[in-house]
């Protein structure tokens, strides 16, 4: 980016990464504009605050961020704590909004809507580098307004676009027609919304944490109310990846997730379907026949789609763009994270440099870089955006030397290159080396959100 201009930089996204972008970026001595479509910062996770994190505090907080909340009096939550979704946005994300210096260049209700180059299509080229962007935001007052920009992270995530439950990356036939039989994707189903499922027949459809989550709150809510039935549906063989590594799990919290949910199983609390690809759904007076491509039918009441996330996209139309063909992630980023070959502990630390496009200075970072892959760690996109905007700001040396800690090792991984020769006290986040201290702030672990895969 052009170190003499005195555009903002936008952020569209006020998640823990979207926040995360704008710290660096005062960091940095640069102007953040953040465009949030929800009422208020991390509006989406407020869908799903009554999930428990696999991680523990200290790996869910990123260095700027608690830079900039510590000056402002913030006290840390216990670090080994493992906090509810709520309490991440409650005890984290809302003080951080409510800083003057975020709070200042936060809009909340303002949904972007397109982002293109500044009197450019994609097919114009000259000057293109050196021409600002727009970005389109529909803004809660019905007012659409044009915001000139120059440089854009975009951190929206992927919460809004779930996978269709169709096994062709299309929705089943009569999955529309059927969308009040079918829930959000992580439903609160022992709490704000407990009338739905108590006494029902539900099935989940899914083999991620997300499902895991569901069925292991809905065989307590059945304790409560017997008549509840759950009936669990996957694509695949067995349901073995989501069972994890039980006590061997890097993640306690998430390993313990999965043995529960195989004593379940095997218990027969939850009925188990495998290779149960889903072609069809016919809605009912009092529910839902869903019909597997084989011909098997299962009767429900409500259906609990787990099945993933995918990135919007259409917003980005007028952008040139450099995506995998697979996993709709940036093209160099794609194949180390295709979900086939890679679980989140094996995915390379990685910046800026992969994360680039051809328009200059527009970047995709957070879960939405990802495209369709559920291999998203936290820690990954707070290292995103550092390094991003270390790029923004000319540092390409700091951009360049990415650093990360993985859960299942608790060991420095770093780009191909890089040396983690540096002394145990360098300050986390500084760009420096990749081997910080013990317990580098700079890390964060998986949200309890993994897309989850049929």
């Amino acid at each position: 980016m052009d170190s003499t201009t005195n555009l903002p930089v936008a952020v569209i996204g006020a998640g823990p990464v979207g926040l995360a972008a704008a710290a660096h970026l005062l960091e940095r001595g640069l102007e953040p504009l953040i465009f949030e479509a929800g009422t208020t910062a991390g509006a989406a996770i407020g869908d799903w605050r009554h999930i428990r994190l696999f991680s523990p505090w200290r790996f869910n907080l990123d260095a700027a961020a608690v830079r900039l909340l510590e000056s402002a009096g913030w006290e840390a939550p216990r670090p080994t704590a493992l906090p509810y979704g709520g309490e991440l946005i409650d005890n984290y994300l809302a003080p951080l909004a409510a800083t003057p210096a975020i709070s200042s260049r936060l809009q909340t209700g303002a949904r972007v809507t397109a982002v293109t180059r500044a009197g450019l299509d994609k097919t114009h080229s000259r000057d293109r580098d050196t021409t600002p962007f727009t970005v389109r935001v529909q803004h809660g007052n019905g007012e659409t307004r044009d915001h000139t920009v120059a440089a854009v992270i975009d951190a929206s995530g992927t919460w809004g676009t779930r996978n269709p439950l169709g096994t062709s990356g299309l929705p089943a036939v009569g999955e529309n027609a059927a969308a009040d039989r079918i829930s959000s994707p992580l439903p609160d189903v022992s709490g704000r919304e407990r009338s739905r499922f108590a006494g029902r027949r539900v099935l989940v459809v899914g083999a991620g944490h997300s499902a895991a989550n569901t069925l292991i709150s809905l065989a307590d809510l059945a304790r409560q109310e017997p008549a509840t039935r759950i009936l669990w549906a996957v694509r695949g063989g067995s349901a073995e990846k989501v069972y994890g590594g039980g006590d061997a799990d890097g993640l306690p919290a998430r390993g313990q997730l999965g043995s529960r949910l195989r004593r379940l199983v095997q218990a027969g609390t939850i009925e188990l379907h495998t290779r149960f690809g889903i072609a069809s759904l016919k809605a009912l007076d009092s529910g839902v026949t869903v019909q597997s491509v084989d011909g098997r039918t299962l009767d429900a009441d409500v259906v609990v789609p787990c099945t993933g996330f995918r990135p919007d996209l259409a917003m980005l139309r007028e952008l040139r763009l450099d995506l995998d063909p697979a996993v709709e992630a940036p093209r160099q980023l794609g194949p180390l994270i295709d979900p086939e070959f890679h679980s989140c502990g094996t995915v390379p630390p990685h910046g800026a440099k992969l994360l680039a496009h051809p328009d200059k200075d527009f970047y995709v970072v957070g879960m939405k870089s990802y495209g369709r892959a559920p291999t998203f760690l936290l820690a990954t996109g707070y290292e995103q955006v550092r390094s991003v905007v270390a790029a923004l700001a000319g540092d390409q040396e700091a951009s360049n030397t990415v650093q990360l800690v993985l859960p299942e090792t608790g060991v420095c991984s770093t780009d191909a290159g890089t040396s983690c020769e540096v002394p145990a006290a360098t300050p986390a986040g500084s760009g420096a080396g990749c081997c910080t201290a013990p317990e580098p702030v700079l890390v964060g672990f998986p949200t309890g959100l993994s897309h989850g895969r049929q």
